[in-house]
């Protein structure tokens, strides 16, 4: 069923700000710059955003969530083999990393380091999709040991914020360097990491 008008244009509004906010970071995002990419008018814009924040906080909970949902979140939660699953995760992404990629970094950690500091309410929101990560890893790695896929010598929640923690910094170290094979590089001892945790089957 074809989507309301007003719905496509929400959409068109969101993905245009999101590819604003990561070249630019959202302080320095123009609304302009914005309604100029998708042809609309403010009137269209404030009509679903009535402030910058307000779809700031939309790009984060409906643009930068949903990816992370569909590219992580969702592959590792659903999967039999939670281990396999993650080690593919981490392995599909370095592979799949490009320049672009690595030149305008983690929009979630980008937003993490500029917001934080600054806007209650990013903090919350973008703290709230962190602790998913974290629970999301958290849990594959608690199924795994009780499956005896994995070792029982390890604390989950201390190795799922380790995993999630090191992938940030795998981003944040290869956009500094401007190097995707730094970011692959970085990746690969992650996933190193991630099959250390595999149960001795010897």
């Amino acid at each position: 069923m074809q989507k309301p008008q007003a719905d496509l244009t929400r959409e068109k509004i969101l993905a245009s700000a999101f590819c604003e906010i990561h070249r630019k970071g959202f302080q320095a995002a123009s609304l302009a710059d914005i309604l100029e990419a998708t042809g609309l008018t403010k009137g269209a814009l404030y009509y679903h955003f009535p402030t910058k924040q307000a779809l700031g906080l939309a790009v984060v909970d409906e643009v930068v969530r949903t990816r992370l949902e569909e590219r992580i979140f969702a592959p590792v939660r659903g999967a039999q083999q939670p281990l396999d699953m993650l080690i593919e995760v981490i392995e599909r992404i370095a592979r799949d990393s490009d320049a672009q990629g690595v030149e305008l970094g983690c929009p979630l950690n980008n937003l993490m380091q500029e917001m934080s500091p600054l806007d209650p309410a990013f903090k919350e929101r973008l703290a709230a999709i962190l602790d998913t990560w974290h629970e999301v890893v958290r849990g594959a790695l608690s199924r795994a040991q009780a499956r005896g896929e994995a070792r029982d010598d390890f604390d989950c929640d201390a190795a799922a914020l380790f995993i999630v923690a090191a992938f940030e910094g795998c981003v944040g170290v290869a956009k500094n360097l401007q190097s995707v094979e730094a970011f692959r590089a970085c990746m690969r001892q992650l996933a190193h990491f991630v099959v250390g945790l595999k149960a001795d089957r010897s």
